[in-house]
């Protein structure tokens, strides 16, 4: 089955691939939405234009459309790019990278209902610090691209997820209840090099901007 990527440059739909392409499945293109509304309630903000990148080291097509980011609106322009997928690849379904928000992957369903394709969710209810962990034992270099919750904050950024990582975040996540995974919105995060990689991806340069405990970082890749 040819599938297309829901793809944000991040940890989970990176992830999600490699185990879809494990299981056998062809992916044939990856479809990103850029919302130009840094509180999109559906798109991954933080760097997004890294992806143009990102799909050049795995030598896929990218399929990128831009949103207002309208709630609910910006829905309508994932249902076009994910028809624009169909079209001129012919997928019959998607992955995503969803993991427990019910929000986006009951919307996504939806679309797909509509247009006649799978849904695949391969992360879907996965224990969040096994996931963690699979990223390390996988050979993930996965670091964090913004930030969005007390006590997180601009020292934050730019972390790599490792042994320490996991180890800092489990202390967070039983004294503030930070989501181990970043779910519940707390961080976003950035993949520069995986399995499905040719060669990692270099940060030439980086522009940080925010404040107390939310903070994104735009990076130019190579």
């Amino acid at each position: 089955m040819k599938l297309g990527v829901l793809f944000t440059g991040g940890k989970d739909s990176t992830y999600a691939m490699y185990i879809a392409k494990k299981l056998g499945y062809k992916i044939a293109c990856l479809i990103t939405i850029k919302s130009q509304n840094p509180e999109s309630y559906m798109f991954h903000t933080p760097s997004i234009t890294a992806v143009i990148k990102q799909a050049q080291v795995m030598g896929l097509p990218l399929i990128l459309k831009t949103t207002a980011g309208e709630k609910e609106k910006e829905l309508k322009d994932l249902e076009e790019a994910i028809k624009e997928a169909i079209e001129k690849h012919k997928i019959e379904g998607v992955i995503t990278g969803a993991v427990e928000s019910v929000y986006q992957a009951s919307r996504v369903q939806k679309i797909c209902n509509k247009l006649n394709i799978e849904c695949f969710n391969p992360l879907w209810q996965k224990n969040q610090f096994e996931l963690l962990n699979d990223l390390i034992k996988n050979n993930f270099k996965v670091i964090l691209s913004g930030v969005f919750a007390y006590p997180l904050n601009e020292k934050w950024l730019g972390k790599v997820i490792d042994e320490k990582f996991i180890e800092e975040i489990k202390e967070l996540n039983r004294k503030y209840q930070i989501n181990p995974a970043g779910e519940g919105g707390e961080f976003e995060t950035l993949v520069l090099n995986c399995p499905l990689f040719k060669r990692e991806l270099k940060i030439v340069s980086k522009k940080v901007s925010g404040e107390g405990n939310s903070f994104r970082m735009e990076v130019e890749l190579k």
